[in-house]
């Protein structure tokens, strides 16, 4: 297979993957809001029926909040290439540089907006557009709280998976350093070299899954977290919730009336 037909491949496994995990956080924070067990198998079936939703708005989320920096790059980027040769303004590097400044709030304040469409998408069932706009608006006035906290999300993401990955690097450099350093001798022994670097790879990978896992895990389960709180906050969530897990018969001020009392034998 070619290399190009490589990439993509990995790319595109990389953003399913990426959404499945976005949508099963939303999934098992929900059934944790409304005190439901669930299974493996449960979840699995849940967040592959909305995978479309979801990955449609992690590509168009992404795709309109990262259209202003596209745009200053398709713009001011062949002016740049063009001034290098000399044929160009000289001016364009600094024009790159400035939209870039003035892009890049603009790109954030967007990605803020739209981070809790692939939760609305989940627990709402909505389309991608719908869970766009619904994001929108469950962040409105609210969106230093939802940018600061999941920001400190993504921190605490990248922070945990770093030390996740530390030990299985270290375990991986001790098995491969002594062969490394047998490397160069000519008695050394090839087979050791080979286990060494086996090792080595294997605890890299194993410690890159971990954390990987992780770091892609933990920010979707904090804005599932962040668009319950906002619905509590803002749409009475609690009251719903109490009514949905109230018996029916609880719910009216009616008696529940009495079972009928069997009929007499007939003669």
């Amino acid at each position: 297979m070619p290399e190009r037909e490589v990439h993509v491949v990995l790319m595109v496994t990389l953003t399913v993957g990426a959404a499945m995990i976005s949508a099963l956080g939303p999934a098992v924070i929900q059934e944790a809001v409304v005190g439901r067990t669930t299974t493996f198998g449960a979840m699995w079936r849940r967040c592959w029926s909305r995978l479309p939703a979801v990955l449609g708005t992690v590509l168009l989320a992404g795709l309109i909040a990262g259209g202003p920096m596209l745009l200053v790059y398709a713009v001011c980027l062949p002016l740049v290439i063009m001034s290098a040769d000399g044929s160009g303004p000289p001016a364009a590097l600094i024009v790159l540089i400035l939209g870039v400044l003035v892009c890049v709030p603009v790109s954030v304040w967007l990605a803020t907006r739209f981070s809790l469409a692939p939760a609305v998408a989940v627990c709402e069932g909505l389309g991608t557009v719908a869970a766009l706009r619904r994001s929108a608006q469950l962040v409105k006035d609210d969106w230093w709280r939802v940018f600061g906290i999941s920001t400190l999300g993504y921190f605490v993401a990248m922070a945990v998976g770093y030390v996740i990955q530390m030990p299985f690097t270290f375990v991986g450099m001790a098995a491969f350093l002594p062969s490394m350093l047998e490397a160069g001798d000519a008695s050394a022994d090839p087979e050791m070299v080979i286990a060494g670097l086996g090792v080595y790879v294997i605890c890299i990978l194993i410690g890159g899954l971990a954390s990987g896992l992780f770091q892609f895990g933990f920010p979707p389960l904090v804005l599932a977290l962040l668009y319950v709180d906002l619905r509590f906050r803002k749409e009475n969530l609690a009251e719903s919730l109490i009514a949905a897990s109230t018996p029916t018969d609880a719910r009216t001020d009616a008696p529940t009336p009495p079972p009928a009392a069997p009929a007499p034998d007939q003669p």
